[in-house]
């Protein structure tokens, strides 16, 4: 087996939440800094916590709305000829 192709491994990995929940795992990752975690995720709470970081929702929306337009000027087209 190859000598020093593995990663170094730190048992005393720190892991810190948006919520600022933070614990101590082992990670090859020195710190680790996450979005959501057992104490701010929707199933694990029971609480409902709209999660939207890259637009996603949004980017829906606008979809939806240009087909919506697009049905519209077919419809509007076809009732003209």
């Amino acid at each position: 087996m190859k000598t020093q192709i593995h990663p170094t491994y730190y048992n005393d990995a720190k892991i810190t939440c948006a919520c600022g929940n933070s614990l101590v795992a082992g990670s090859t990752k020195k710190k680790i800094h996450t979005e959501t975690c057992s104490a701010c995720h929707p199933f694990f709470t029971g609480k409902q916590k709209l999660i939207d970081t890259s637009g996603v929702l949004d980017r829906f929306k606008k979809r939806a709305q240009k087909t919506a337009v697009l049905k519209t000027k077919k419809t509007t087209k076809k009732s003209k000829t």
